[in-house]
C-alpha cells in the first residue's frame, strides 16, 4: 500500500509538472505571437530619376491585376484557411510551376501594367522561394515596385505541417516609368482579431504623361469582413479618398486588385451556386464612391467568368462558390475600352486574372497641380 501511495504521489507531480510547462509553452508562444505583431510604417520613394519614357496620352494601354495566391493553389487545392486540409504548397516544383504559368498569362495579354497581390517572399507555406525575385527575373523589362502587408510570426498549426513564417505583398510593374512610389497602411481591427488579418495597405506608382500630368496606379488588397464588419468599408473609403484627391488635381487613377467584396453585388445570383454568409463576398457599397471614381464592370453577361473560388475544396465547376472580389476602379479621366476577366479556370491561383484596356483622356484643365 505505501509503495502503491508513493507512486500515485510520483506520478500527480509529473502531471502537475507537464501542466506547468504545457502552461509555460503555450502562454510563451501566445506572448511571441502578439509581442511580434506591428503595424509596418508608411513608405514613400524616389523610384526613378528617368524621365524620357512617359505614357503618351493618344495610346491604348493593358492593366492586369491578379491575386496569385502565393503559388499554392492548384485548382484541387483545399486551403486550411478557408477550411480545406492543406496548409503550405504542395512542393517547391508546384511553387515555380505556378508562378511561371501566371507569368505566361501576362505575357500573352501584353500588359503593360501589371498588379499583383499575395507575393510572399521565403515564406514556410511556399517553401521560402522569394516570389518577388522570381517573378521579376521571368516577366522581363518593367519597372517594379514592391510593398509588403503581411509579416506573420511563425504559426505553429496544423501540427503537422505548420504554416510557419510568411512575407506577403504587392508587386507592381509598368512598361514606363515609375517616378515616384509609396506604401499606404488602411485602417484593420484593433482587437485580437488583428492577428488573423494582414497588415492592409496599398501602394501608389506615380506614372508622369507627356502632357505634364500623373497616371496614378494603386494596388489593392482589402480586408475580407471578419469581426468588425465597419472595417472593409472604412479601407474602401481610405483608397477612394486619395483616388479622389489625385483626380481632383488633375491625374488619371486607375486602381486595381483583390478587394475582398462582391463586386457584382449578388454573385451567388450571377454564378448559380450560394456561398452563405462568406466573409469576403459581402457586396460592395457603390454609394461610398465619390463624383469622378467609377467601379469598372467586368462582367460578360453571356458567358459569366468569376474571379475567386472559394478554397474549402478543389474547384468543383458548378458546385464550388465563386464570386467576383477583383477588378478595377477609374476616374472619369480615364477612357475604359473593355474590362473582362481571364478564365484561366483557377489552374495556378484560386484568382483569375482581370484585364482592362483603357486610354487616357486629354487634358481639359489649362493647369494641372504638382
Amino acid at each position: 500500500m505505501q509503495a502503491r501511495s508513493k507512486s500515485k504521489r510520483a506520478f500527480g507531480k509529473l502531471l502537475k509538472a507537464l501542466l506547468i510547462v504545457t502552461v509555460a509553452v503555450v502562454g510563451g508562444y501566445v506572448a511571441y505571437v502578439f509581442m511580434t505583431y506591428h503595424r509596418l510604417p508608411y513608405a514613400s520613394e524616389q523610384h526613378s530619376t528617368r524621365t524620357g519614357n512617359p505614357a503618351p496620352v493618344d495610346q491604348t494601354y493593358t492593366a492586369l491585376t491578379w491575386n496569385v495566391g502565393y503559388g499554392a493553389f492548384n485548382r484541387d487545392y483545399a486551403s486550411i484557411l478557408d477550411g480545406g486540409t492543406e496548409s503550405r504548397a504542395r512542393s517547391l516544383q508546384h511553387v515555380f510551376g505556378n508562378l511561371i504559368h501566371c507569368v505566361d498569362r501576362i505575357h500573352a495579354e501584353a500588359a503593360d501594367f501589371v498588379l499583383l497581390q499575395e507575393v510572399d517572399r521565403k515564406s514556410d507555406r511556399a517553401w521560402r522561394v522569394d516570389e518577388a525575385e522570381v517573378i521579376r527575373e521571368t516577366l522581363g523589362d518593367y519597372q517594379s515596385y514592391y510593398v509588403q502587408n503581411l509579416n506573420s510570426p511563425y504559426l505553429i498549426l496544423p501540427i503537422k505541417q505548420p504554416i510557419g513564417a510568411a512575407k506577403s505583398g504587392l508587386l507592381t510593374f509598368a512598361n514606363r516609368d515609375i517616378l515616384r512610389a509609396e506604401r499606404v497602411s488602411l485602417p484593420v481591427e484593433t482587437d485580437w482579431h488583428k492577428l488573423l488579418d494582414l497588415d492592409r495597405c496599398y501602394s501608389v506608382c506615380h506614372i508622369p504623361t507627356d502632357d505634364g500630368r500623373k497616371l496614378c496606379l494603386f494596388n489593392v488588397h482589402l480586408s475580407p469582413r471578419i469581426s468588425d464588419e465597419a472595417i472593409p468599408a472604412r479601407q474602401l473609403v481610405a483608397l477612394l479618398e486619395q483616388m479622389k484627391t489625385e483626380y481632383d488635381s488633375g491625374n488619371c487613377v486607375v486602381a486595381g486588385g483583390d478587394f475582398n467584396m462582391d463586386l457584382l453585388g449578388d454573385s451567388a445570383a450571377v454564378f448559380g451556386v450560394d456561398g452563405g454568409d462568406c466573409p469576403w463576398a459581402q457586396p460592395v457599397d457603390t454609394g461610398l464612391f465619390p463624383e469622378g471614381i467609377t467601379l469598372v464592370d467586368s462582367l460578360d453577361a453571356a458567358q459569366p467568368v468569376p474571379t475567386h473560388r472559394s478554397g474549402a475544396t478543389g474547384y468543383i465547376p458548378g458546385e464550388s462558390f465563386v464570386a467576383t472580389v477583383d477588378g478595377f476602379i477609374v476616374s472619369d479621366n480615364v477612357e475604359v475600352l473593355s474590362c473582362y476577366v481571364a478564365n484561366e479556370l483557377f489552374e495556378c491561383s484560386d484568382h483569375n486574372p482581370v484585364v482592362l484596356k483603357f486610354r487616357l483622356k486629354e487634358n481639359a484643365a489649362s493647369e494641372v497641380t504638382p
